[in-house]
């Protein structure tokens, strides 16, 4: 749940930039190519980030012109002219960074040494995107609390250190993909923002305005997915760098690259906008109600991916709200979003009753961090202490668009009249996925420890539960009485085309090395047989609509779960193409047939006399969801819970 703020205001906004702006011809003078590889490489990635220029704080040779303390401190100083304030007033700093110049002390301590600054109480966040809002949220929860009439924070990054040519030159210029690919995103920069609670007008607003940070949330998903962007990690991620014997053995191996595993990039937006949704359903935003809208993405490329996403949840703001300076400034990490914020209050008028959203997710290992500010007239009457949530939650029944959030099968267009079906699902889904990525299988996948034994054990498990899919859909099929004669047909046709799919598992099983040679022999695990009692009873039920709630996570299950494990089974075990067609083919095509899922549901609601298909539906979802976690639990039941 987001952190409710009632008198927390923004105050003053500054920035600072080092250097002139560097374009992207006059790159090469910087970080220039290492190799044709990486020239290529720097084509392909400018052409699609969409940034045409930004700025470092090294020199053409690589010797740093400005330390990232002091980056920080110029824009303090920025901050603090433009608000017309005094450091000696500010009695907390709060600092975000993926990493000082220092690896101790802390790099707000570094910062508040770099100023000069009075005794005050300071806290330094490590982290990546997300640490800017990380310290914002700190230094407003000060204000909040009334411990602190005043509070500063800063986020600094200084990635170029990092992409000069001579950091590659131990390496004999060799680097991957991955070690490659962020030389030609980041840059350097840092933004700092003054809050305050005597809700002052902003520096320069024409109209006396102040502005008010209504909440923040920040939800991390580290728990569920692997690492994606790193430093300090070799590129196998199975040793840090100071395992090695020495730094210049760790330099030599690539553990102090800077990497990021770009396949993993298009589940952080999938969790952003979930969660962005759920803001959404609970009442904390109306998208409607958003002026402004400050989205940090880390290339124009992802624009259309964010778009795409919130119009499939029904929860579109129009790009003319959006604001952006990545084209000229760079993406310059945690500080993107207090540089962006600083620079759209300098260059755009803020009216009363005016709305800022900001989003900003964070690829390290997976976080997603928002923010609500609203500008209100300096003459309005503070929020009083203890007064109601700046946005109170709001009943799910009447959350307008929010309920239109589609389910995980991402169909082309969700039919009208399943808002508040889809939003109770895609709830369940969210959850059943998290919970899935901290099973004891998938846990040894990411790690890189799966092997081909383990592999055979899940498929001995797995096979005969599949085998069973079509029967439980044909008794359902059967069970349904004549009013819902469409649906029945439809059923029957999808477990037609799914009726020999076991087959294909269980040959995929045998080109893995299976020993077993009969599929009358394998057994299903305790979750297994637990799914399929439940699935069997429910089909022999009359009017069993729920399956269609169990088919949603089952085929959801190969639509989005699959697809992301099967690169890493690819990646950990050494078999041979034809041992992972079953995953193959349902990657591809469970997307199809969730898009017919949407047709069947539309057709059982049709049908539906009582107006209990709806609840029937969401209940089986729930209770498959649980099983069928309880199947991948039981694969590698000896790992525990």
């Amino acid at each position: 749940m987001p952190i409710a703020f009632h008198r927390v205001y923004l105050e003053s906004a500054g920035y600072f930039m080092p250097g002139e702006p560097v374009s992207n011809e006059a790159m090469d003078s910087y970080i220039a190519p290492l190799n044709r590889m990486s020239g290529r490489i720097k084509s392909r990635i400018l052409a699609e980030n969409g940034i045409r220029q930004r700025h470092y704080a090294i020199d053409p040779e690589g010797a740093t012109v400005f330390t990232n303390a002091q980056l920080a401190a110029n824009a303090i100083r920025d901050c603090l002219r433009r608000g017309d304030s005094d450091l000696s007033a500010v009695s907390l700093l709060a600092s975000g960074s993926s990493g000082g110049d220092a690896l101790m002390p802390g790099f707000s301590n570094m910062i508040q040494g770099e100023l000069a600054a009075p005794p005050m109480e300071t806290l330094s966040v490590h982290g990546i995107c997300a640490a800017g809002v990380s310290a914002i949220q700190v230094a407003a929860q000060g204000v909040e609390m009334g411990g602190h009439a005043s509070a500063l924070a800063v986020a600094s990054e200084l990635p170029s250190r990092l992409f000069k040519r001579s950091r590659f030159a131990a390496r004999g210029y060799d680097a991957d993909f991955d070690a490659h690919f962020l030389r030609w995103m980041l840059s350097d920069g840092a933004g700092a923002v003054l809050l305050g609670n005597t809700g002052r007008p902003l520096p320069g607003a024409s109209q006396g305005v102040r502005l008010r940070l209504k909440w923040v949330h920040q939800r991390s998903f580290s728990g569920d997915y692997p690492v994606c962007m790193q430093l300090g990690l070799s590129a196998d991620r199975k040793n840090g760098h100071l395992d090695y014997p020495s730094w210049h053995e760790a330099e030599a191996d690539g553990a102090l690259s800077l990497r990021q595993d770009i396949r993993l990039l298009p589940h952080l937006f999938d969790i952003g906008i979930h969660e962005y949704a759920k803001l959404v359903r609970d009442g904390w935003l109306d998208p409607d109600q958003v002026d402004h809208f400050l989205c940090h993405y880390s290339s124009e490329k992802f624009i259309p991916v964010v778009e795409d996403l919130m119009e499939k949840a029904g929860l579109v703001i129009p790009r003319s709200r959006w604001f952006s300076n990545l084209a000229w400034r760079g993406n310059t990490g945690a500080a993107s979003i207090l540089i962006m914020l600083a620079e759209f209050l300098e260059t755009r008028e803020v009216k009363p009753g005016e709305q800022i959203f900001c989003y900003i997710p964070e690829s390290g290992r997976f976080m997603a961090a928002y923010m609500l500010l609203e500008a209100e007239a300096v003459h309005a009457s503070p929020v009083a202490a203890g007064a109601p949530a700046a946005a109170t939650p709001r009943d799910a029944a009447n959350s307008g668009d929010a309920e239109a959030i589609a389910p995980p099968h991402d169909p082309d267009m969700a039919p009208q009249g399943l808002g508040q079906l889809l939003t109770e699902l895609a709830a369940i889904w969210h959850d059943y996925r998290s919970r899935v990525w901290r099973t004891p299988v998938v846990r040894r996948l990411r790690n890189r420890q799966f092997q081909t034994a383990d592999y055979l054990n899940w498929m001995e498990n797995w096979i005969p539960q599949v085998r069973e899919g079509s029967k439980w859909m044909r008794e359902g099929a059967a069970s349904l009485s004549e009013q819902y004669a469409p649906l029945a047909a439809l059923i029957d046709m999808h477990a037609g085309e799914e009726q020999n799919d076991f087959q294909i598992l269980f040959q995929d099983y045998r080109n893995a090395g299976g020993a077993v040679d009969s599929i009358d022999a394998l057994r299903r695990n305790p979750g297994g047989e637990a799914l399929n009692a439940y699935l069997h009873g429910l089909a022999a039920t009359r009017d069993p609509i729920g399956l269609l709630g169990a088919i949603y996570i089952i085929e959801g299950t190969g639509q989005r779960i699959v697809p992301a494990l099967l690169p890493l089974l690819k990646a950990s075990l050494t078999l041979p193409p034809d041992a992972f067609r079953f995953l193959e083919y349902h990657g591809h095509n469970d997307e199809h047939h969730l898009a017919r899922w949407l047709s069947a549901v539309e057709l059982a609601l049709d049908c539906d006399e009582d107006g209990r298909a709806e609840q029937r539906i969401v209940d089986t979802a729930r209770r498959t969801a649980a099983l069928y976690l309880m199947q991948f639990h039981h694969v590698m039941e000896d790992e525990g819970a």
